[in-house]
């Protein structure tokens, strides 16, 4: 993991300059199994795409769990987000910290912003193209045997409350030790198949992206956007 001094952002121009070769990977749909329990739609009201992310991402997120401890699962929070969406929670994110930090310049509220929310359009006005509506990207949590969240410091659906950022970096000193053992068994299980986490937001974790290609010294990423 990186500490919060070495954390490369997910608009760093070392990311999107990464290409893209989208291998045709298929989405497949976590509502037509019983592996993967998801939680309820996130966001908006009767979101219909969350639950789908591309085949081979759904298979290791899988071999994943088998990792697990007994008696401990994951809960998808969301999966594939489209890029209308995904401008809507960027708008809201940028807003909030413009609020916030009114003597900031546009180019550090911007920046502030992507820690976490990527953008789907970049501050040099030059496409983005977001890990979520790659179907690459996942943002996952713990859940007991009968369903009930563990403690991961706060639940991935109450991020934009967390104004600073500083309960949803994976690394937070600021959360109990119960939700570090957590985060750490979470962290373990999805590197060991090969996912890779954005250190800003311990939930999310993502394959086949640009920034997967980044942090492991891929030539290409293998995923580019989609439309499920």
């Amino acid at each position: 993991m990186q500490d919060q001094q070495t954390i490369t952002l997910i608009a760093d121009p070392r990311v999107i300059a990464i290409p893209v070769v989208d291998n045709g990977d298929p989405f497949i749909d976590l509502r037509n199994q019983t592996l993967i329990v998801y939680g309820p739609s996130p966001e908006i009201p009767d979101n219909q795409d969350y639950t789908k992310m591309r085949k081979t991402v759904y298979e290791k997120l899988v071999q994943a769990q088998t990792l697990l401890p007994n008696g401990i699962r994951f809960c998808l929070y969301e999966a594939y987000r489209s890029l209308d969406l995904q401008t809507l929670l960027f708008n809201t994110r940028h807003q909030m910290i413009r609020n916030h930090y009114p003597a900031w310049s546009e180019e550090r509220v911007f920046t502030e912003t992507t820690r976490l929310v990527s953008p789907v359009i970049n501050f040099d006005g030059s496409q983005n193209i977001p890990p979520h509506a790659t179907g690459g990207a996942i943002d996952v949590y713990l859940i007991d045997e009968k369903g009930q969240p563990l403690d991961m410091g706060i639940h991935p659906g109450d991020w934009l409350g967390n104004e600073s950022g500083s309960l949803c970096q994976t690394n937070s000193a600021l959360i109990s030790q119960d939700a570090r053992n957590n985060r750490a068994i979470m962290n373990q299980v999805l590197e060991t198949v090969g996912f890779v986490n954005y250190p800003t937001e311990y939930w999310h974790w993502s394959y086949g992206d640009r920034y997967w290609a980044y942090q492991l010294g891929q030539t290409h990423a293998i995923y580019g956007t989609s439309q499920t």
